[in-house]
This record gives structure tokens, C-alpha cells and sequence, in this order.
């Protein structure tokens, strides 16, 4: 899906011993808890979404117990490596840069198409100014093609940026920005679309084959059995295997 996050410190800590692979511990499954239809808080205050929901699903056929944990999106990956949870299930993108600081599964998701969010259909993006995510592959892609980006904390922030003129458009997943243009009628979605980054899967730190190869075997049940792809088409996070 979305996020590059590139960190230098996180190289320089380890998470001690494996916590996740050790007999009887608890598996702690990190994520931000604010990308609805991928992970959000519900109104009882628990991790809900497709995340949650296939989450539950891959500790179930691993044989694992799992509790959740939220982390905010900026610190995701050094607070993996450092041990404050064992797995990272947060519509992660695959990048080479990130696989130089964790590891990764197979993807559960194919690529996700970005789409631009904005108060008119006639934006011209190549010289608007665009909201992204900070830390994300969205945020990444507008810096390469030479285009004014401004990053905010939080998704909520950058489609908040464009209802206040801050900002022309949003990049980000289309998974996440229709919802809300249904939703609001002064918002539309611009016809062009960015294909960037790759598959999403969890992220996990590069110490834990072990953990990394159940959910690996998990993922791929699930693929098999067809019930990844009704999950997907269920929360319309992507498109289908």
C-alpha cells in the first residue's frame, strides 16, 4: 500500500531475544489504528478492519496467540525493532528501502492504486501543491517528480488540508480516499491514478525467520483456500489475487 519509512537508528538497535518465536510468549501485532478500511478504531476502543480481521485470522492457522498493539505511523518501524511488538500489520508497502531495516512476508495484498482527493476535478497536480502522509510512499513519489509536497502526521490531516486550501489534493490509497469522496460531495477523485510501491505484507524484524515463516505459511493457506481474496473483496482494500 502506502508508506517508506527510511531509518538510520533503527539499524543500530536489536529487539534482544526473539520475543514472538519464543514457546508460549504472546505475539504483539503492531499497527496504527487509523487507515480505515485497513486498520481504525472502533467505537468500543479496539483495533478493528481488514487488518484486524486477517490478523486474527493468520495467528488463528499459525497456532499463535496474538494481542494488538497501536503505534503511530512515524515510529512504526523503530518501535519494531526496538521490541515494543513483535510484527508490523499496518498496510505496509514492500520497498527495498524498508527491507534494508526489517523483513517482510509475502504480500497480502496486491499493489494498491494511489489516487489524488481535491475540491475540483480540473487540478492540475504537476503544479498544485499535494497532501501526503509523512513517512509514506505517496509522500515519496510527489518529492520525485520535482512537486510541491506538503506531509502531515496523520491522514486525517492531509484530506483536513484540502477542505481548509492548504493543500490542492491528497495523495494516497484509493482504498482509503474513496470512502471519504462518497461521503463529501464538495471532494471528488481525480481520474489520474499512481501505481507506486508494491504488495503490502508484515513486517517483522530481520532476527525472527521463524515467526516470519508461520505467517508466511498462514498467508499462503489463506490464498490458496480462497478466503484472502473474499476477505480483500470483503473490506475493498485492493484488488484480488
Amino acid at each position: 500500500m502506502r508508506k517508506l519509512i527510511l531509518t538510520t537508528a533503527a539499524l543500530a538497535l536489536t529487539a534482544g531475544l526473539a520475543h514472538a518465536e519464543s514457546h508460549g510468549m504472546t505475539v504483539r501485532m503492531g499497527t496504527e489504528g487509523a487507515y480505515e478500511p485497513w486498520n481504525y478504531i472502533n467505537d468500543k476502543g479496539e483495533v478493528d478492519g481488514f487488518e484486524r480481521e486477517l490478523g486474527d485470522e493468520l495467528c488463528k492457522r499459525a497456532e499463535l496467540t496474538c494481542e494488538w498493539v497501536t503505534n503511530d505511523w512515524d515510529s512504526i518501524i523503530p518501535n519494531l525493532v526496538s521490541g515494543n511488538y513483535d510484527t508490523i500489520i499496518a498496510g505496509m508497502s514492500i520497498t527495498p528501502e524498508r527491507d534494508e531495516v526489517i523483513d517482510f512476508t509475502q504480500p497480502y495484498t496486491p499493489p494498491d492504486p494511489s489516487a489524488y482527493l481535491a475540491m475540483s476535478d480540473d487540478v492540475d497536480v504537476a503544479g498544485a501543491v499535494i497532501a501526503a502522509q509523512t513517512g509514506t510512499i505517496q509522500a515519496a513519489f510527489v518529492a520525485e517528480q520535482g512537486w510541491t509536497v506538503v506531509e502531515f502526521p496523520t491522514p486525517e490531516d492531509t484530506v483536513a488540508a484540502v477542505r481548509s486550501g492548504e493543500a490542492d489534493a491528497v495523495l494516497a490509497d484509493k482504498s482509503y480516499l474513496a470512502p471519504i469522496a462518497e461521503e463529501d460531495p464538495d471532494l471528488v477523485l481525480l481520474e489520474r491514478e499512481e501505481m507506486i510501491g508494491g504488495g503490502v505484507g508484515m513486517g517483522l524484524r530481520e532476527s525472527d525467520g521463524e515467526l516470519r515463516a508461520k505467517f508466511d505459511a498462514a498467508i499462503q493457506s489463506m490464498k490458496d483456500d480462497g478466503s484472502l481474496n473474499a476477505l480483500i473483496e470483503k473490506w475493498e482494500v485492493a484488488s484480488t489475487f
